[in-house]
């Protein structure tokens, strides 16, 4: 998770001795320790049946990486482990090995509080000493029963400064409005409904960043309803402002985000944002008219023609409270104060 990644960052920078345990390449510039483990990709696991405790690739993808994790681990070595999956990596951080105890483990709802609430099915084996939330519903629902702090995602700010837009090297054309949506291709992100709505707008061009098991039917229906109005990429994290900043509004579809870094980059890269209106969703972007009922589809059409009016401007300030060193420094007072009073029982 590239939230969780940052956070690293900063706290090693800051002085303390972080490890992140991942799958990706080697990082040999970044402050914290990494060590690479194997894991089975979720593409390649699309194919597999979601059922209990696999209710998804990413749930399988998530154990073929406990699977490893639990010979990498050794629970002695860290007074704090963090993560946002479950079941499997979060089940393979709570044992104690060969340690007096387990380490003090926070849970962050980077993916949704449901592991936290629910007492159903592979659910009612949670548990944490730290639930991160990741916005104000979270915490109020999960208060009750969990020690738990809020603390939102974040984004560099610098990355966005002085960068210029390049449709060019992202195919897009020119003198053309570009809706850009920054998604996974699953269900939940409800990128066809936001297909048909642009749909709706002649001669503006829909951009997607994304991938996921989705692709063949995004793909299709972007033939059959945007010819030539269509443009799927991937991208590394470090072409992303450019991207950005190569469009005129930002769409993002769905219904309750855990959080959205998204909304955060498209506010420093300067664009009107429509969403989903939500109370969890102004707490991040502040009141705006290009917000609406997303499932009404002549309102979210004229919500994306709106903010197409209004166009990329200045980065929003908003972007700047959000930024990782302070959500760092939220991270470190939460695992100190769970900290102290494990010391003091």
């Amino acid at each position: 998770e590239v939230a969780l990644l940052a956070v690293a960052e900063q706290l090693a920078r800051s002085g303390d001795q972080v490890t992140v345990i991942g799958t990706g390449p080697d990082r040999p510039a970044a402050a914290y320790t990494y060590r690479r483990i194997a894991a089975i990709g979720r593409r390649r696991l699309e194919w597999l049946p979601h059922i209990p405790f696999f209710r998804s690739e990413t749930a399988w993808e998530d154990a073929t990486f406990a699977f490893n994790l639990r010979r990498a681990y050794r629970p002695a070595d860290f007074d704090v482990t963090v993560t946002c999956n479950y079941p499997f990596t979060h089940w393979t951080l709570r044992r104690a090995g060969g340690a007096a105890a387990a380490p003090l483990h926070l849970f962050v709802t980077q993916n949704g509080d449901w592991p936290a609430f629910s007492d159903k099915a592979e659910f009612k084996y949670f548990s944490c000493d730290g639930l991160v939330c990741t916005n104000p519903d979270y915490q109020e629902r999960n208060r009750e029963r969990w020690r738990t702090a809020l603390i939102p995602n974040g984004i560099d700010p610098a990355r966005f400064a002085g960068v210029q837009g390049d449709r060019a090297a992202f195919g897009l054309p020119e003198g053309t409005p570009v809706v850009l949506m920054v998604s996974a291709l699953i269900e939940s992100k409800r990128v066809p409904d936001g297909m048909r709505a642009v749909a709706a707008l002649p001669g503006v061009h829909f951009a997607v960043a994304g991938d996921g098991p989705l692709r063949d039917e995004v793909e299709q229906l972007a033939a059959d309803i945007l010819p030539g109005r269509f443009t799927r990429l991937t991208l590394p994290a470090d072409r992303m402002p450019a991207l950005y900043r190569s469009a005129d509004a930002f769409l993002h579809m769905s219904l309750q985000e855990s959080f959205g870094n998204v909304f955060v980059e498209a506010m420093a890269a300067g664009l009107p944002i429509v969403g989903h209106d939500s109370s969890r969703l102004r707490w991040i972007v502040g009141e705006r008219d290009t917000l609406c009922d997303t499932e009404k589809g002549e309102a979210l059409t004229a919500a994306i023609g709106r903010a197409l009016a209004i166009g990329q401007g200045q980065a929003d300030p908003r972007a700047q409270a959000f930024a990782w060193p302070e959500i760092a420094v939220q991270y470190r007072a939460f695992a100190a104060e769970l900290m102290a009073g494990q010391t003091a029982a």
